[in-house]
């Protein structure tokens, strides 16, 4: 089972949940930006949540199935069609054999995510079959698909049969869909501006009265400088009471770094193991998918929350993606 890229889109990788383990050594967890969607997309199809999937980023490739597929898309809406019909997103779609997958404008959010039914089957590096750019390790040849690559699908698990049997109920055109789909609170929304929650940083403290009240009160925006190693932002300069340099110490995703020029970075997906720069903050968990599906341009406001009050959301979402993975399941007993 396969599937060929007729066109590449702008950036499309292959992502599962990251490379983990191996920071002492200065190697990247990378995985996807949006992990959230990734996990959700996995469950549409029957997938181990960490199997292995396509993110694709604004502009989204051009697909032909060279075998019967499940597929299911999650995250920004990039508009897909399947030989030019429209096909929703947040279920299980089976997809016949030769069948074309396409994208269109970007609708919302930036990101989305491809899952096929039993995963995509490419070589693990150090026990993790994500893409790292910079590295050119892991995915497919440790880069972004190009033109004329022939991906091999990994065997479906019996859950992906049973969402076949499912969907091909319904067949219309060359593809069927599920009549259920999921809705969750942390589907992709453009909005005029994003609220993102946070918690304080360790170096909070060091920044002056006027920069804290600035951060939490006025609006940042998202610079084209973004990528997925972190999203540069762009607002009110934030200023330290006394320049002085810092060790360097490890980092995590969501961490808000503020270099010399006083504007911050929110560190992503590909940031790196360690930072000399000071943290002001730290965007929760659960908000990082709002980060993940920013456009260049966004306006986002930070919103200070507590510890507490991170790992109760925190909690509360893995309650309901295990609730959403039970409502799957019955779906097709």
């Amino acid at each position: 089972m396969s599937m060929t890229i007729f066109r590449p889109g702008l950036l499309t990788t292959i992502q599962d949940l990251g490379r983990t383990g191996y920071l002492k050594y200065g190697v990247i967890v990378s995985g996807p930006m949006d992990e959230y969607a990734h996990r959700m997309a996995n469950l549409l199809v029957g997938n181990d949540e960490k199997a292995a999937l396509l993110e694709m980023t604004f502009i989204g490739p051009t697909i032909q199935f060279t075998s019967d597929q499940l597929i299911a898309m999650t995250g920004g809406d990039l508009s897909p069609t399947i030989d030019g019909h429209s096909v929703p997103m947040y279920r299980p779609v089976f997809v016949k054999k030769g069948a074309v997958l396409s994208f269109g404008r970007c609708k919302t959010g930036c990101r989305s995510y491809l899952a096929i039914g039993g995963g995509i089957d490419v070589p693990k590096v150090m026990n993790s079959r994500s893409t790292y750019l910079r590295a050119k390790i892991g995915g497919f040849q440790g880069r972004a698909l190009v033109e004329g690559d022939e991906l091999i699908c990994g065997a479906p698990p019996e859950q992906t049969e049973r969402l076949v049997k499912t969907c091909q109920k319904g067949i219309v055109h060359s593809f069927a869909t599920t009549k259920w789909s999921v809705v969750s609170s942390q589907r992709s929304r453009d909005g005029a501006e994003k609220v993102v929650r946070v918690t304080v940083g360790s170096h909070y403290e060091q920044f002056s009265e006027a920069s804290q009240h600035k951060f939490f009160s006025e609006t940042f925006q998202v610079t084209s400088k973004s990528d997925r190693m972190g999203y540069r932002l762009k607002g009110p300069t934030l200023e330290r009471l006394e320049e002085q340099e810092l060790i360097s110490e490890p980092i995590s995703v969501g961490t808000i770094q503020v270099p010399a020029d006083g504007n911050p970075i929110i560190l992503m997906a590909d940031r790196q193991t360690t930072g000399g720069y000071p943290r002001i903050a730290h965007v929760i968990a659960v908000d990082l998918p709002i980060i993940a599906q920013a456009k260049p341009g966004a306006a986002i406001r930070f919103q200070q929350a507590s510890l507490k009050e991170a790992e109760r959301l925190y909690i509360r979402r893995a309650r309901e993606f295990n609730e959403l993975k039970t409502s799957i399941y019955l779906q097709t007993r």
